[in-house]
């Protein structure tokens, strides 16, 4: 996905990833943000990528991954908008966001996906390769490349700044 196509989606959308995207969680999340404070590299090149918010669980015989849910967005949105200013594009979790990750989306043209909570046997489906990059000693919070296709998601915040989350209850009111 490029800068072009993100700020060309809109909240609601349904949108299918295929290429190469990160996990992190809240532990490396932490870890990436004490190498920033020590002019230390990150453990992939954040501009232009997406990082899914999700630990796999142990992948079964013959599969690249165990089962692949998001896990709640907010843990990281003390993290997130230095990583947007950095050239993030997108991510990828569950549940709502704070005004600065908000206000930082829209300053730098990215997007906030949803995926399904409670289907990540189904999502790990779209996982065709993974491979533990970074902080291996954080077990299931160690950073991964996947490579996914077709991986399900819907937009949530877009490049604007519209909310799923709030225009979604503002529908729901009025019906």
């Amino acid at each position: 996905m490029s800068g072009e196509t993100a700020k060309e989606l809109r909240a609601g959308d349904y949108v299918y990833i295929t290429g190469t995207i990160y996990t992190a969680r809240d532990a490396a999340h932490k870890r990436m943000q004490e190498a920033l404070e020590q002019g230390g590299p990150l453990p992939f090149p954040v501009q232009g990528n997406i990082i899914y918010y999700m630990g796999p669980s142990p992948a079964r015989e013959g599969r690249p991954i165990g089962s692949a849910g998001p896990t709640t967005a907010s843990r990281m949105d003390k993290y997130t908008p230095a990583l947007l200013d950095m050239g993030l594009l997108g991510m990828i979790g569950k549940g709502r966001r704070a005004e600065a990750v908000k206000e930082a989306i829209v300053r730098n043209g990215a997007v906030y996906f949803a995926a399904v909570g409670g289907a990540g046997a189904l999502l790990s489906r779209s996982v065709t390769d993974a491979e533990v990059i970074a902080y291996d000693d954080l077990g299931t919070e160690a950073v991964r490349r996947l490579e996914v296709k077709d991986f399900p998601v819907i937009v949530v915040i877009d490049s604007e700044g519209n909310d799923l989350y709030e225009t979604a209850i503002e529908e729901y009111r009025s019906e």
